[in-house]
């Protein structure tokens, strides 16, 4: 096996000096046992051999180092064929030893023949290219990188892609449900309602719109008797509300309860939006509202005693305002969905010092950068 030149001289370096440190203890423990009388020799002898046949009973193959093969092989030539019983390895291993340091010591680098591999950064870009647009074909991607100053020939690229088991674009894999929902994401609007329990045992529900594309929230009311009339009506509060942007919904998910009538319907219908209904008992289709359901119940409401409707009220539109301005989200890249200004990172993180601004009285706290 052929090694890199570096690769050689490093490992000759280690092993050399790591080797000239253990023979030279080993010459010293050498001329130590020569001052010693032979009785000593002898009774140390067979205290080794025993402490041999003990660690043979236990451990099956030892683990060596490269040093330690280095001075086994060094002390073989010291014996007669005959004394390498003393070894715990076999002659042939010691042998073997032998052989694979003399190939170290004289493997000189070479220059594998073809011609040279392909970059990484290059293939990288390609496997890339190829899987964010999947209707990509050779020339494409070849002539997207050259736009980009990377002279990579539609061989090359039809190459990489076979390495990596991706086939041409009218055969490569679209793509998946995350990315096309995100793509899509602009426009899709989800409502849902919710119920939150009083501390009276009265229970009232909260109905609320969320965008996808920015996790946007609107709590478009609160009600002990939700009706459909009620739930109509809340929509076209909203869409007055909305003003232009409400021509920019194109799509409603909602689930299948009865509170949403025709006449709810209707109110998006108007705005050229397709009502989409979910499928029975499929809370996973509409999975984004469900989702800010779970986060208002743990984060407010479940911590939180309500008294009445007023309260409520007055709680969720203090929750809406933290969710939508602060709050940061995971699907937007850890930003809220109303970012405040971008602010210049600081230039000395010893001075920074942080702002607490608590809301619902001290149940969350929100942190800022104090001037």
């Amino acid at each position: 096996m052929w090694l890199e030149h570096d690769e050689v001289s490093g490992i000759l370096l280690t092993v050399s000096w790591s080797s000239l440190y253990l023979i030279l203890g080993r010459v010293f423990q050498l001329l130590v046992l020569l001052g010693r009388g032979d009785r000593a020799k002898a009774a140390e002898i067979v205290v080794l051999r025993h402490q041999v046949a003990v660690l043979r009973r236990q451990v099956k193959r030892p683990d060596l180092q490269p040093v330690d093969r280095v001075v086994l092989a060094a002390l073989s030539r010291l014996l007669s064929r005959s004394s390498w019983e003393v070894f715990f390895v076999t002659p042939a291993t010691l042998l073997r030893w032998h052989r694979a340091l003399v190939t170290r010591r004289w493997t000189y680098p070479s220059k594998r023949p073809g011609r040279p591999s392909t970059r990484t950064e290059i293939r990288e870009a390609v496997l890339r290219l190829a899987r964010e647009n999947p209707s990509w074909g050779y020339q494409r991607i070849s002539g997207e990188l050259a736009g980009i100053g990377l002279r990579v020939p539609p061989s090359t690229v039809r190459d990489i892609l076979k390495r990596a088991r991706l086939g041409p674009a009218p055969r490569r894999a679209g793509p998946s449900w995350s990315q096309f929902l995100k793509a899509q994401a602009e426009g899709i609007w989800a409502c849902d309602l919710f119920h939150v329990d009083t501390v009276y045992l009265k229970r009232l529900y909260v109905l609320f719109f969320i965008e996808h594309a920015t996790r946007m929230v609107h709590i478009a009311g609160v009600t002990a008797h939700p009706t459909g009339t009620w739930v109509v009506q809340q929509a076209r509060n909203l869409v007055m509300d909305l003003g232009e942007q409400a021509e920019g919904i194109r799509f409603l998910i909602r689930d299948r309860d009865a509170k949403f009538t025709a006449v709810f319907d209707e109110v998006f219908i108007s705005l050229g939006a397709r009502v989409v209904k979910t499928p029975v008992r499929a809370p996973q289709a509409n999975a984004v509202a469900e989702r800010w359901v779970g986060t208002v119940r743990r984060e407010c409401t479940d911590r939180l005693l309500i008294y009445g409707e007023g309260h409520l009220c007055r709680i969720l539109k203090a929750y809406q305002r933290h969710y939508n301005r602060h709050r940061p989200h995971r699907a937007r890249d850890r930003r809220p969905p109303q970012p405040p200004p971008a602010s210049a990172p600081p230039s000395d993180l010893d001075q920074v010092r942080l702002q607490r601004r608590q809301i619902l009285d001290g149940l969350i706290n929100q942190y800022r950068r104090a001037a």
